[in-house]
């Protein structure tokens, strides 16, 4: 045989042929098995891409879903995307402060086309996903700081529930509504009276919550007028006007302004919503008498009337840098996303301008209505800070 196979190659007078289709067979393998090994790299991107997009799809579920709910809607999701084979949810956990994790994988038997010809008749394709969702915003306290203003106003914090659609009524789920009080001092002298009207005007706010209205904080702003100058302290405004009778000018009246804030029965926090059912929130502020009405977060024309400040711990945490937190006016063209604003576990100071002077006004001392806002979040079905770990 081995004489044969010499004398074959020797030969002058034989075919090319045969030669050259022998010495075809190992190249015509190598490029065989290379389309296979692209085509493998090809269905592996596919296959990442959609257990990507299947994983991301099932931390938007519903709380109450079973690890055997998502992994039937992971793998609906994973087969749309393109997902071939049979996708795993591996694990789906909660910790404690409300972070999500998942973890989950697919294969799939890729039949070769080239390989077959070595007896390989599939090549294994193996994808892994991981993924972690920070908690979201599942309940909103909001306390009012202080009112002013000539002009009666309510502001309302709105919300639209999962599923919700064009024709969706919002729900009204919580209520401040400010009661404008004039206030003015008159003293005698020199057979004149002499009166001067407080000029940034106080009142009365209510904080009510849910559709029936129920009361859980009121504050009582009290004024009081004197010819005697005065520091204010924390939680103390002070206004001056001149007196006047008639045309003629009197002395300088110094108001003292202060705040007393009272909670309902039972109710030590401030006014807290539960917003867990949510898909929606913003704030709507009605001043009736104002020229611009109502103000609106989600309203690009009117958010700018919005002053948002940074989160902070504790009053001491604040007290070391005020300015850090103080709140800042919001950008024009700006939907404002209440979800995002609420920090969690952690208290915002925000305030409105109720209409009186348009915007750009960057200092907040401008605004008329100072409220605080505290989140707490933990797991839920709204969409949050989610992050492919694997």
């Amino acid at each position: 045989m081995r004489g044969l196979a010499g004398r074959f190659i020797e030969s002058r007078s034989g075919s090319f042929a045969p030669i050259l289709i022998l010495a075809m067979i190992p190249l015509i393998t190598a490029i065989g098995f290379s389309v296979d090994y692209t085509s493998a790299v090809q269905t592996k991107a596919t296959e990442q891409a959609a257990l990507d997009a299947a994983i991301l799809s099932i931390t938007t579920m519903d709380t109450a879903s079973t690890l055997a709910q998502r992994q039937v809607a992971m793998r609906a999701s994973y087969a749309a995307n393109g997902g071939q084979g049979t996708a795993t949810l591996n694990s789906f956990d909660v910790s404690a402060n409300g972070t999500a994790t998942a973890q989950a994988s697919a294969s799939y038997a890729m039949p070769t086309v080239f390989m077959q010809i070595a007896r390989i008749p599939s090549v294994a394709v193996g994808v892994a996903s991981a993924v972690s969702k920070t908690p979201a915003l599942v309940e909103a306290t909001f306390n009012v700081d202080h009112v002013s203003g000539y002009w009666n106003k309510t502001m309302t914090l709105y919300g639209l529930p999962f599923g919700w659609t064009s024709t969706t009524t919002p729900t009204a789920m919580m209520k401040a509504n400010y009661t404008y009080k004039p206030y003015s001092y008159s003293y005698t002298g020199g057979g004149k009276t002499y009166t001067a009207a407080e000029p940034k005007g106080y009142g009365t706010t209510t904080i009510t919550t849910g559709t029936t209205d129920t009361l859980v904080q009121t504050q009582v702003c009290t004024t009081v007028g004197s010819t005697t100058d005065f520091t204010p302290t924390a939680g103390v405004y002070k206004s001056t006007a001149v007196a006047k009778s008639g045309k003629t000018n009197g002395s300088t009246i110094y108001f003292k302004t202060t705040c007393a804030t009272t909670n309902s029965a039972g109710n030590s926090s401030g006014a807290t919503i539960n917003v867990n059912t949510m898909d929606k929130l913003y704030l709507q502020m009605d001043v009736p008498s104002g020229p611009v009405n109502p103000l609106r977060s989600n309203n690009t024309d009117t958010s700018n009337r919005l002053y948002l400040g940074a989160g902070y711990s504790t009053a001491a945490q604040k007290a070391l840098d005020p300015s850090k937190y103080l709140p800042v006016e919001v950008d024009s063209n700006t939907d404002v996303d209440i979800f995002a604003v609420v920090p969690c576990s952690e208290t915002s100071d925000q305030a409105w301008e109720d209409g009186g002077n348009n915007p750009p006004l960057p200092d907040v001392t401008n605004a008329d209505f100072f409220y605080s806002v505290m989140g707490k979040c933990d797991f839920n079905k709204r969409p949050s800070d989610t992050l492919l770990t694997q």
